[in-house]
């Protein structure tokens, strides 16, 4: 999708800096910190519309502070909130991401509250310990379907929304209000005096806006988390900027469904690995990922310090080229990226067209080692590496601008010229190029010991008989979830639904268990868990099995299935190597 070009600054005078506060719900009340004109120099604020930074406030038996601002409106907001409570009398302080800019208000709002204990994520609490010091036991980290109970019927519930921009992101829902607290997710930079979106059409273009910028390079993670919004009852949309959400619920949360599958139906892929000590390499990697989204290029933006190192090889293979940027730290890459680099060199194809970015304070050898590697390991390179000192200003933004805007076109020159390195095939023969036309059904077979779930993606399944009902399954035979799979042994088949990003848990090769933090979950009458995104599922028990190669085949008869979403379609692997998943 291209970005819009951005306005002309607005002539007329620029209104102060201002707290606007109403009541939005029972005992719940925002107060949005607001300003008229251009907050930073990040392209995300580029439409010069100014921006709101939205708190909230619910003074139930229990008081809860729900997402204080950055240090922009640290002293305008902390002046307001003591109009509206007296800070000692403040229980949690929810905060559903960090970074140094909240932190400056968090401690000056630990001072005048020192008694509130800081609710997050875990990922976000492992960042707070240190920056917080003697007062880190005021920390209260919480997982996904965690609850809170302000009492008066506020009962908070939390939702881990981690994405590569914000590995520590969190979501909160008020079951009194039924009102969803958002953070990044459906905001816009808008400063305006309506507090509520009944112009919701007027809006429309800052809101895509803001999700190109923000969201477009973390489509698939948008999808996880819209996949937990939706069951929820909804009459509130709370987002950490712009204005709220009341009149076009339905309609916005469609658009951002649509916007992330515009994303994977781009033909062009580009994968965008990254790690960041401060803040500044993840800030050239956004306007790297802006800059390739403007030319219609998807994104994929993976944050090495999260990735899980199979996922990373499954992205990577599947991209067109990769970008990737590090800072330097002690005259070294960090050693995350250090990893991401040697699954590089050994697993994907030298024919990825590739760049490399990063930033430092002295030296900036990281840089030059990924360069040098990726060089004599005969890559292409689609730009000269960029180099940014310390933190990145309006000129470096431009200058990753331009970069990614030349690897665009480099990579669209090798599509044409019929160079386009696709799924491993440039090294595939005839052969393995016809098998891999084979299509099946994506599947994940959950199995269970001792109520510890374990989950493995495969589309190797086909029905085998009629009577008894019965299904063959073609497992890797290294696959730790396979040893489990003994005669007499039970599992369920979960069928997956087209549309949803379900798979992205799960890998073909390696059992996942992490995957059922994330993911909401019954269990079948054998024990073993049902996806609730899944499109259907049958619980199975092994007849026999028998080794075929690199692979175990498994023949199991259905004992009873169930169709989730009659309307929905089968999810479908699309292969073009018979030589890979």
């Amino acid at each position: 999708m291209t970005l819009t070009t951005p306005l002309d600054s607005p002539s007329a005078p620029v209104r102060p800096r201002d707290v606007q506060v109403a009541t939005i719900g029972p005992q719940t009340q925002v107060l949005r910190s607001r300003t008229w004109d251009r907050l930073k120099f990040e392209v995300e604020y580029s439409r010069q519309r100014g921006t709101t930074a939205n708190a909230y406030l619910i003074q139930a038996d229990k008081i809860a502070l729900i997402d204080p601002p950055g240090e922009s409106f640290t002293d305008l907001f902390l002046a307001e909130l003591q109009h509206q409570v007296a800070p000692p009398q403040i229980d949690y302080i929810v905060t559903s991401h960090v970074n140094a800019n909240r932190l400056a208000t968090l401690t000056q709002l630990l001072n005048l509250a020192p008694q509130a204990q800081i609710v997050c994520s875990r990922a976000a609490a492992n960042t707070l310990k240190i920056a917080l010091g003697d007062r880190a036991d005021r920390l209260y980290p919480v997982r996904s379907g965690e609850t809170l109970d302000l009492g008066q019927g506020h009962v908070l519930e939390f939702m881990g929304v981690p994405t590569p921009r914000w590995p520590d992101g969190l979501c909160t829902y008020d079951m009194a209000s039924q009102t969803l607290f958002s953070d990044k997710l459906f905001g816009m930079h808008h400063c305006a005096d309506a507090l509520w979106d009944e112009q919701w059409r007027q809006l429309e273009s800052d809101r895509r806006y803001y999700f190109d910028c923000l969201h477009n390079p973390q489509a698939k993670q948008v999808e996880t988390a819209l996949d937990l919004i939706d069951p929820l009852p909804l009459k509130t949309l709370a987002p950490g900027h712009g204005p709220l959400v009341r009149y076009s619920l339905s309609r916005l949360r469609q658009d951002y469904r649509q916007w992330c599958q515009q994303q994977a139906q781009q033909t062009l892929r580009v994968a965008l690995l990254y790690a960041s000590a401060y803040g500044n390499t993840a800030q050239l990697a956004d306007a790297i990922a802006q800059a390739l989204s403007a030319a219609q290029i998807a994104v994929e933006a993976i944050n090495c310090e999260q990735a899980d190192p199979n996922t990373l090889v499954d992205i990577l293979n599947q991209c067109d080229g990769f970008i990737i940027g590090s800072p330097t730290l002690g005259g070294h890459a960090p050693v995350q990226i250090q990893t991401a680099l040697g699954l590089i060199l050994a697993n994907v194809p030298k024919t990825k067209l590739v760049g490399v970015f990063g930033s430092y304070g002295w030296s900036g050898e990281a840089i030059d080692e990924l360069e040098r590697k990726l060089k004599d390991a005969n890559y292409a390179f689609g730009f000269e590496p960029l180099r940014v000192r310390f933190s990145p200003d309006a000129a470096a933004l431009e200058s990753c601008t331009a970069a990614a805007t030349q690897f665009a076109q480099r990579l669209r020159k090798r599509q044409k010229q019929g160079a386009r390195p696709a799924i491993a095939e440039a090294h595939s023969d005839r052969t393995a190029q016809a098998l891999g036309r084979v299509i099946g059904s994506l599947c994940v077979v959950t199995t269970q010991v001792n109520g510890s779930h374990t989950g493995l993606l495969t589309a190797w399944v086909a029905q085998a008989s009629f009577s008894p009902p019965g299904l063959m399954l073609a497992l890797p035979r290294d696959a730790a979830e396979t040893s489990q799979l003994h005669s007499g042994a039970s599992f369920v088949l979960n069928i997956l639904k087209e549309g949803r990003s379900v798979r992205r848990h799960f890998s073909p090769q390696h059992c996942s268990t992490t995957a059922f933090d994330h993911l909401p979950f019954e269990l079948a009458s054998n024990g073993c868990a049902i996806l609730t995104y899944g499109l259907a599922y049958v619980e199975c028990t092994v007849n026999e099995q028998s080794c075929a190669g690199d692979h175990l085949l498994i023949y199991a008869t259905v004992q009873q299935g169930e169709l989730l979403a009659p309307g929905g379609m089968p999810a479908i692997n699309h292969r073009k190597s018979g030589h890979q998943y």
